[in-house]
């Protein structure tokens, strides 16, 4: 798999090098910020996982409230501050002389706002490929969109010392809604006609396991879309994405490690740990981009910080897959 991640991020970063005309289409199809092509690729990622669910179980997980409570605390109470510690860290101290005090501010205001906006969808993919429980991931999901609506705009205008920030309601209602209602709903019937026409032990031998493949494979497109979409600016500007990169990297494993090891003082199953510390670690950058170019536009600083996030989060996340899967004789 990291081969594979590899080879597709060098491929992306090629073709868009080679045919910078089709990144530039590829980039105007979208609605409401949210990229037409990486959609379509998500809801392939994320049906096949959406069908497997046992929906009994996101009943179970809504009952427990020890995950629920800690990936609240994780996601709301802590990373938008680590975050802005962070970015003013290495925007303000350790970057200072290679960069000017403008460019710091706008490249800190996008990450803040990258702080501010946990992930939603594609922590269905991080848990699926952890062995996760889907339950809680479903769960949890849902009560972080809703959170969104209400945390998103006061906290990121704190942070950022702004009387009023926008909300981009357009952008998160058709993001949670193609990249999870949609595959939701589809996921729902359609495991329920098989089971009416199989039996659970066809889905589960034969059905099932093929699934898989299909989630793998649109995840291996998804990385090459993404990065033929910025072959150009990782080109033209490798130094800067390097010091945003990195500060970002940063804050993904800290605020994992406090997930995860809270995880494990609080002795929760596996299951639940995975996902549960991934969702903090993991962006809504729809979000991020959709406010930065709002609030400064489109050729900032800030818009240029939360698409660094965008090009470091899928093999960053798959990292922290491999960490959960590796230690999961740490838990019970």
């Amino acid at each position: 798999m990291t081969l594979w991640v590899a080879i597709c991020i060098m491929l992306g970063i090629g073709l868009g090098r080679a045919f910078p005309k089709i990144s530039d289409v590829l980039n105007r199809i979208q609605y409401a910020n949210v990229s037409i092509p990486i959609a379509v690729c998500l809801f392939f990622m994320i049906y096949p996982i959406m069908v497997q669910i046992d929906f009994k179980r996101v009943i179970e997980a809504g009952k427990t409230p020890k995950p629920v409570a800690l990936t609240l605390i994780v996601n709301w109470g802590i990373k938008p501050f680590t975050m802005a510690f962070f970015a003013w860290l290495f925007m303000r101290i350790i970057w200072a002389p290679f960069i000017s005090s403008d460019l710091a501010s706008e490249y800190t205001a996008g990450m803040i706002l990258l702080g501010v906006a946990p992930c939603t969808a594609m922590v269905l993919v991080w848990s699926y490929l952890s062995k996760g429980n889907m339950g809680h991931t479903l769960v949890m999901v849902a009560i972080n969109s809703l959170t969104m609506l209400f945390l998103y705009a006061p906290l990121g205008g704190f942070l950022l010392g702004v009387a009023s920030i926008p909300v981009p309601w357009e952008t998160i209602a058709f993001s949670v809604g193609v990249y999870v209602g949609v595959p939701l709903v589809l996921g729902y019937f359609s495991r329920k006609e098989i089971l009416k026409r199989k039996d659970l032990d066809w889905f589960e031998n034969h059905f099932s396991p093929n699934l898989k493949y299909i989630s793998i494979v649109a995840l291996l497109i998804t990385l090459i879309v993404l990065f033929s979409l910025q072959g150009d600016v990782i080109f033209q500007q490798p130094a800067i994405i390097g010091m945003i990169a990195l500060p970002l990297f940063i804050q993904t494993m800290f605020i994992f490690s406090i997930a995860y090891g809270l995880s494990i003082k609080m002795k929760l199953k596996y299951e639940d740990a995975a996902p549960t510390s991934q969702i903090g670690a993991s962006n809504h950058f729809e979000v991020a981009i959709a406010v930065a170019i709002m609030l400064f536009g489109l050729d900032s600083g800030a818009a240029l910080a939360t698409v660094v996030g965008v090009l470091i989060e899928v093999p960053v996340m798959l990292a922290l897959v491999k960490i959960c899967l590796s230690t999961k004789h740490w838990f019970k």
